[in-house]
């Protein structure tokens, strides 16, 4: 089952969109948050489309390569910023959307 194959790649876009959403949140609170507007955007977009790409291999799209190598560049770019700031709930999040980045990716080109 297609299913199977994808588990890895859906686990790893709930993780990223988990600490994604929890960044978004503590970043909103921290006091210097206008100098987070960037770091929350990304974060935002990144959740989202964690969700989509994981909506598109539950269901084993025809698309859910496609899906998920955007999915891999969108992490990637939120993993970058998150990694700029020396919060820990930014740390967390790189490392799980450069963990989710390299599994869209292996699983877009398989």
């Amino acid at each position: 089952m297609a299913t199977q194959l994808y588990q890895p790649c859906i686990d790893s876009c709930q993780k990223a969109l988990l600490a994604c959403e929890a960044c978004a949140e503590a970043c909103k609170a921290e006091e210097d948050a206008g100098m987070m507007q960037r770091c929350i955007a990304l974060d935002t977009d990144c959740a989202e489309f964690c969700k989509l790409a994981m909506d598109f291999m539950q269901r084993e799209s025809e698309f859910a390569s496609l899906i998920c190598e955007d999915c891999a560049e969108i992490c990637r770019e939120c993993a970058e910023e998150c990694a700029r700031h020396p919060h820990e709930h930014c740390q967390v999040c790189a490392q799980m959307c450069h963990a989710c980045a390299d599994t869209c990716l292996s699983m877009a080109y398989q």
